[in-house]
C-alpha cells in the first residue's frame, strides 16, 4: 500500500461520490422516460420525486463509501488523482443530464 497521506475514508468516500454522481445523473434519466413507473414510485414513497432522489442518493453514498472504505480501494490514487477523478466524474454526470434534456 502506497502512503500518500490520505486515509481510507477519503479514499472511500471520494470514490463513492464519483460514482454516486453518476449514477444520481442516470436516475434523473430513468425517472424521465419512466412517468408512469418509476417515477410515479418515487412520489408515491415521499410526496416529491427529488426527495425521494435525494434520499437514494444519500443512502447509496454513505452505503457505498463505508464499503469502499472497508475495501480499501484506490491506495495507489494520489490527491490529484482523486481530484481528477471526482472532476471526470461531476462533468460526466452532468452531460449526461444535459445531453438527456436538449
Amino acid at each position: 500500500m502506497n502512503d500518500t497521506g490520505i486515509g481510507r475514508y477519503n479514499r472511500g468516500f471520494a470514490l463513492s461520490l464519483a460514482i454516486t454522481s453518476l449514477l444520481s445523473a442516470l436516475l434523473v434519466v430513468i425517472k424521465e422516460e419512466n412517468q408512469d413507473s418509476v417515477l410515479a414510485w418515487m412520489i408515491a414513497a415521499t410526496g416529491h420525486h427529488w426527495v425521494t432522489h435525494g434520499v437514494l442518493v444519500l443512502v447509496l453514498y454513505a452505503v457505498l463509501g463505508w464499503i469502499l472504505a472497508q475495501l480499501q480501494l484506490g491506495t495507489r490514487l494520489t490527491g490529484n488523482g482523486l481530484s481528477a477523478v471526482i472532476s471526470g466524474s461531476l462533468v460526466v454526470s452532468g452531460l449526461i443530464i444535459a445531453g438527456y434534456f436538449i
